[in-house]
């Protein structure tokens, strides 16, 4: 099995793999300072709430607004949680800079190793779900294979004429 690459800090050789790293994306004509700013906004149906997370001052600012609970969440969220995310890691590596970091992974375990989280990551005793790290490497394969499908197509196309 390849070795597993684990992020969480900002000192890991992989630290732009985490939510908190600052690389952000357009969305709904809105720009997302990262991948945290996003997720933690989409919890809540209040826009005003939605607004003060779009406009945090760091991803941990965001989090820990996304994590108050003075605004009710959305009643579906835990149903869509893991797809919200699924869909901020896509628009993120949209980045072609961070599109070929992460296909560089190859097919290495990615693990977030945060000590706090049992569910995105894999937790201090190191046996949480690791949500966050299947999710990206979904992210991976899925980028992969459309790479592969567009060199296919852009391939120019080889007919033997018999004579």
């Amino acid at each position: 099995m390849a070795k597993p690459i684990h992020f969480f800090a900002k000192t890991d050789a992989y630290h732009q793999l985490s939510n908190f790293a600052p690389f952000g994306f357009e969305e709904g004509g809105l720009r997302w300072p990262t991948v945290e700013h996003y997720f933690q906004a989409q919890k809540f149906i209040d826009l005003g709430h939605r607004e003060r997370i779009l406009k945090a001052h760091s991803p941990q600012q965001a989090k820990t607004l996304g994590q108050s609970r003075a605004f009710p969440i959305r009643d579906d969220w835990d149903q869509i949680k893991d797809a919200v995310m699924k869909h901020a890691l896509l628009k993120k590596f949209e980045d072609p800079t961070l599109r070929l970091l992460l296909l560089e992974t190859k097919s290495r375990p990615l693990i977030e190793n945060s000590p706090y989280d049992r569910y995105w990551g894999i937790g201090r005793d190191g046996k949480g779900k690791n949500v966050l790290g299947r999710l990206l490497a979904e992210v991976r394969t899925e980028i992969r294979n459309a790479d592969q499908a567009n060199t296919r197509e852009s391939a120019p196309a080889t007919h033997a004429r018999k004579f």
